[in-house]
């Protein structure tokens, strides 16, 4: 019973590892995307997703 405990311990703490490479790459990309729509007005439209990402970190600030 000892061994379930850590091996379950031990991939949350991967999971949890992972959650925050994921949360921390996210941010990453979401910066780098708005930078750049900032500075490439000519690229609002060229990609929905994109426009939304912008548009939904200029809302939040």
């Amino acid at each position: 019973m000892a061994d379930s405990t850590h091996v379950t311990a031990a991939l949350s703490a991967m999971s949890d590892k992972t959650a925050e490479q994921r949360a921390a790459l996210r941010l990453k990309h979401a910066q780098k995307l708005t930078a750049l729509m900032e500075a490439r007005n000519d690229l609002r439209g060229v990609h929905a997703l994109a426009d939304f990402v912008d548009d939904s970190v200029r809302w939040s600030a």
